[in-house]
């Protein structure tokens, strides 16, 4: 299984792809927007796990963008700080598969990883 990982922190975005790496899935990486969306147009992914805050553009964008331009259906799971309410209706409302707050235990982004993609 194909993952991307949008996330602009370093270390969150190091410490996801071994995480994922570790359950056998293949990792791409994305430090902002623009990088994220040229991966999606460019490549199949089974599952894009988003950070809301993103450099250039938006995680809420990002989600947009591959649910209304491109109408792709791959799942998304927003991980993010942002706890604020607003944000996460809006996250739900892009269409968006899982949201985990950061920050996270291993064990739960890898059960929430495998309840998505075995919808």
């Amino acid at each position: 299984m194909k993952i991307l990982i949008c996330e602009d922190n370093k270390l969150a975005l190091k410490t996801l792809s071994v995480i994922l790496e570790r359950e056998k899935f293949q990792v791409d990486s994305a430090e902002d927007g623009n990088v994220a969306m040229e991966l999606i147009k460019n490549s199949a992914y089974d599952l894009i796990v988003v950070d809301l805050h993103l450099p250039f553009h938006s995680g809420l964008e990002l989600i947009k963008y591959t649910r209304s331009d491109l109408k792709l259906k791959t799942p998304v799971l927003v991980v993010t700080a942002f706890s604020d309410i607003l944000m996460k209706k809006m996250a739900v409302e892009s269409g968006i598969d899982g949201y985990i707050l950061k920050p996270f235990n291993p064990a739960d982004i890898v059960k929430t990883i495998n309840t998505i993609l075995n919808k």
